[in-house]
């Protein structure tokens, strides 16, 4: 009797505990809930995952790119002039080549010495680079209203930077000599585009690789036209019967055959469109060319070009004693 009592006291109690917290959570359903503890620790937690997973990111980026340490340099020579937008478009530009890795920039003032602007532009872009300086004589130099193809622009400043590596080429001995026998040569203006899978693809050039550009020429773009892998013919609009019908910004050469072809260099005196030719045909034939970018079926490089800034306000104020800063440097 005693043990039957002590079970049913217990069954009641327990009913009885259960019972009230079967109301207690009842009674909270549609209570509004203070979750700003909560919801802010969430907050903080995806912002500590977020910070640990773009370090990651940049752990992987250092890591790829260290990896690529041992592949072929790409020496790039631009020439560049001053004008209004020349430390902006050098600016597109670095921040471009500050992604290939093994690249090394060589820019050549059209100047009769280096300028401030570049100089120090240059010692702050984070790239390895020289500086080099060669001022085009008046006569080949586009005078203002000229339209530019009238006359061949940056040959002296592109002689100037194959002069440069050839120098280098003769000093260097032993692993520096031998890295350059698998390095390669390419020609950017600064106001062009470039793709950063165009480095890639001109690497490993063993004479001439060549590949399409966009926005040339009058037309979407030009191009090399290949067949059976090697290239037949020039898809252009101009002059397609030249030695090579092929934009600046469209191939790139072997550092070993430059080297070993000293007489190859632009004729700052060739007629309009020859420029590229003029250099090329002391090098290759059109059956040495190598096509890339996927056959030459792939755009990389685009001829771009900034618009002239029209500075009449600018002008307006200057007459008024209001003209901008000019020790602010644009």
């Amino acid at each position: 009797m005693r043990m039957r009592l002590k079970l049913k006291t217990v069954f009641v109690l327990y009913f009885m505990v259960s019972l009230l917290g079967l109301i207690y959570a009842l009674m909270q359903l549609g209570q509004r809930c203070d979750c700003r503890d909560h919801d802010m620790s969430r907050d903080v937690q995806i912002s500590q995952l977020r910070g640990e997973l773009q370090k990651l990111q940049e752990h992987i980026k250092t890591s790829e790119l260290s990896k690529k340490n041992d592949v072929p340099k790409i020496f790039v020579i631009t020439p560049t002039y001053a004008r209004l937008v020349q430390k902006a478009e050098l600016t597109r530009l670095s921040h471009t080549f500050l992604h290939v890795p093994q690249l090394h920039w060589i820019v050549v003032e059209d100047a009769p010495q280096p300028t401030p602007l570049v100089t120090d532009f240059l010692a702050a872009s984070g790239l390895t680079y020289t500086h080099l300086h060669k001022l085009t004589p008046k006569d080949r130099k586009l005078q203002e209203g000229d339209p530019s193809w009238l006359k061949p622009r940056g040959a002296e400043q592109r002689n100037e930077g194959l002069r440069w590596l050839r120098e280098m080429g003769a000093a260097a001995k032993g692993k520096e000599a031998a890295g350059l026998e698998e390095a390669v040569v390419y020609f950017a203006d600064d106001d062009n585009t470039y793709s950063l899978q165009l480095f890639e693809e001109m690497r490993y050039t063993y004479r001439v690789s060549v590949w399409p550009v966009g926005l040339v020429g009058g037309m979407k773009f030009e191009r090399p036209v290949v067949e059976d892998g090697k290239v037949v013919r020039f898809h252009t609009g101009w002059r397609p019967n030249r030695p090579f019908p092929i934009d600046m910004a469209g191939f790139a050469v072997s550092l070993r055959l430059v080297l070993t072809n000293p007489q190859a260099r632009f004729d700052g005196d060739a007629q309009m469109g020859f420029l590229e030719s003029s250099f090329l045909q002391n090098l290759v034939t059109m059956d040495d060319l190598e096509p890339k970018a996927d056959l030459c079926t792939k755009v990389l490089v685009w001829h771009t070009r900034t618009e002239k800034p029209k500075m009449k306000r600018e002008d307006a104020l200057q007459k008024q004693g209001l003209g901008s800063d000019p020790d602010v440097e644009v």
